[in-house]
C-alpha cells in the first residue's frame, strides 16, 4: 500500500477530486495548507501598498491505494491539477505499513 499526497492549487480540487472517482478511489483526506516552494511566495498590491505574501495558499489531498494503483492515481493527478505555471504544485508517494478501520476493525487492503 501507499500514501499519495498531493499539494495543488484549491481551484483544481473539484476537478481532481471527480477524476480521482471516476478511478475508483473510494475516499481522501483534504486539508488546507500554506507553503512556498522555488517561487518564494509572490507580490500583491493591496490599496495601493505592495507587500508580500510568503505562503501561498494550497490544499493537500491523501489518499491511501494499493500499490498496483499508484501510477495511475499520480498520471490521473498530474493531468487534472496541471496548470503550466508556477506553483502547480508537487506530489508525494510514502509507503504505509498498515490500515485499520476502527469501526469495523478490519486491516489493511480491506480498510482502504
Amino acid at each position: 500500500m501507499k500514501k499519495v499526497e498531493a499539494i495543488i492549487k484549491p481551484f483544481k480540487l473539484d476537478a481532481v477530486k471527480e477524476a480521482l472517482t471516476v478511478l475508483g478511489i473510494q475516499g481522501m483526506t483534504v486539508t488546507e495548507v500554506k507553503g512556498f516552494g522555488r517561487q518564494k511566495g509572490h507580490t500583491e498590491i493591496y490599496r495601493g501598498a505592495e507587500y508580500v505574501v510568503d505562503f501561498v495558499a494550497k490544499v493537500k489531498v491523501e489518499i491511501v491505494v494499493a500499490s498496483e494503483q499508484v501510477g495511475q492515481v499520480v498520471d490521473t493527478i498530474v493531468k487534472t491539477a496541471r496548470n503550466g505555471t508556477i506553483g502547480d504544485g508537487k506530489i508525494f508517494v510514502l509507503p504505509v505499513e498498515s490500515v485499520c478501520r476502527i469501526r469495523t476493525g478490519e486491516q489493511d487492503q480491506d480498510a482502504i
